[in-house]
């Protein structure tokens, strides 16, 4: 893992991307006494902002300390998965093929390995399913795992939105395959729900529960999706662990006499993998990270592959071609990017231009988050897809005097403003307008 962690930050050296700025940002306009969704216009979770405010209040805006957190929630899930698979014999032996698969499969694509929602999201995904092991595998009649099943799904979603496809996850295979009883999918139910009436009852108390519910949980699919990656890279990107993963079902099946439990847990898996899937309708960054969730069910099927093949040359090319293949198609894919500059506006370039806002207070109305670099942000309106979403449908006068004193109370001094947005709306306010100049896309504050 050191090894081909290296090869990506220190020979590679890819781009900061733009969603860890945004995150970077999160976590300084929180240490500053701002409130999530009310006073930062965002949709990253609740729990997410909590932790990069932390990272912030530790080590101020360090790359290097969130891609080291990054890798302790990877090394995390890939110890627990290969425990989980050993614990309840998923395979006829006590192995590490699991754990190999899995440090492998995270060096898919460079932003598997950052801090992301997604990553600490799906941990807790991953704990989930180790209860759902237990339920199936002891068939318990006690309530503890059924209740941590919930409760760590309910995590999951706190953290990361599109996690919440997991609910009918956890009802599906809950009474199919785990057999639970009315009783338990209460249990389970009240379990998920609890963190995110905790949530609701923090907001609430802070006067920010419309602002919550309305800018993370009602998000999900109304604003515009952020097109980081083109669909067709992230199948180039995803295809050979796809490929890996329909070879260790069908091979698996066919060359094993699987017990009843491992039934099971293959059926446990196959659900997982339609739903974490299937929970990238609701992302709005489309990008190769968000993906992350897949590693259970792909670490499980691929060493299924390779713990069913007897010891011999269809063995050994297999192992050396995941080896080889998977990390080789990453490392080529992010080179030709890098070097045709073609991550578009998923990384960020910072140039000449962007001086404009050295060391001032800025609002970047724009996918070019350059102009962050050596800059502070102001004003609430961080996420740009939403702020434009939200200052285009002003109509009418609350709105207006809202978003008025939004800007008013924290001015910036630059105003970058690439789509008119700004332009639009200071024609709805001309006392807010008299204090600009214009030169170009960009809006100086005006020395009184």
């Amino acid at each position: 893992m050191l090894i081909l962690s290296g090869i990506y930050w220190f020979v590679l050296n890819p781009p900061v991307l733009q969603p860890e700025i945004i995150w970077l940002l999160i976590g300084e306009r929180m240490s500053e006494g701002k409130m999530m969704y009310r006073d930062i216009l965002d949709d990253s979770g609740p729990f997410s902002a909590a932790v990069f405010w932390g990272l912030y209040l530790l080590f101020g805006k360090s790359l290097l300390a969130n891609k080291i957190l990054a890798a302790l929630f990877l090394l995390l899930q890939i110890t627990y998965i290969n425990y989980l698979f050993n614990q309840y014999k998923s395979f006829e032996e006590t192995t590490y093929v699991p754990a190999f698969v899995g440090v492998i499969l995270v060096h898919l694509s460079f932003d598997l390995l950052i801090l992301s929602p997604a990553l600490m999201g799906s941990t807790f995904i991953v704990f989930a399913l180790g209860q759902l092991f237990s339920q199936t595998v002891l068939q318990k009649e006690g309530s503890d795992s059924v209740l941590l099943t919930g409760i760590f799904l309910g995590i999951a979603a706190c953290f990361h939105f599109p996690l919440v496809f997991f609910l009918p996850y956890m009802i599906i295979v809950g009474i199919i395959i785990s057999g639970f009883t009315f009783r338990q999918l209460l249990i389970s139910l009240s379990g998920y729900f609890l963190p995110i009436l905790i949530c609701s009852v923090y907001y609430f108390w802070k006067d920010a529960l419309p602002d919550f519910v309305s800018k993370y949980i009602l998000t999900a699919r109304t604003a515009d999706i952020y097109v980081h990656v083109r669909l067709r890279d992230i199948f180039i990107l995803y295809a050979s662990p796809i490929l890996f993963s329909f070879l260790g079902l069908f091979l698996g099946a066919i060359l094993r006499s699987l017990t009843v439990n491992q039934q099971k847990q293959v059926q446990l898996m196959m659900f997982f993998f339609v739903f974490a899937a299937a929970s990238f309708l609701l992302t709005n960054r489309r990008a190769p990270y968000q993906f992350i969730i897949m590693l259970a069910p792909f670490t499980y099927f691929i060493s299924m592959l390779f713990l069913s093949l007897k010891k011999g040359n269809l063995n050994n090319g297999l192992s050396v071609a995941f080896l080889i293949l998977v990390p080789l198609v990453g490392l080529g894919w992010l080179t030709v990017k890098t070097l045709k500059e073609d991550l578009g506006d998923y990384g960020v370039y910072p140039s000449g231009q962007h001086r404009i806002t050295e060391n001032k207070k800025v609002l970047v109305l724009s996918d070019d988050l350059a102009y962050y670099e050596n800059a502070k942000q102001a004003t609430p309106y961080l996420n740009y897809h939403l702020t434009r979403e939200l200052l285009n449908s002003i109509d009418n006068l609350h709105e207006i005097s809202l978003a008025y004193k939004n800007i008013s109370n924290d001015l910036p001094e630059v105003v970058v403003d690439e789509d008119g947005v700004f332009e639009a709306f200071l024609e709805k306010v001309p006392v807010l307008k008299e204090k600009f100049q214009k030169t170009g896309k960009y809006y100086l504050l005006q020395k009184p």
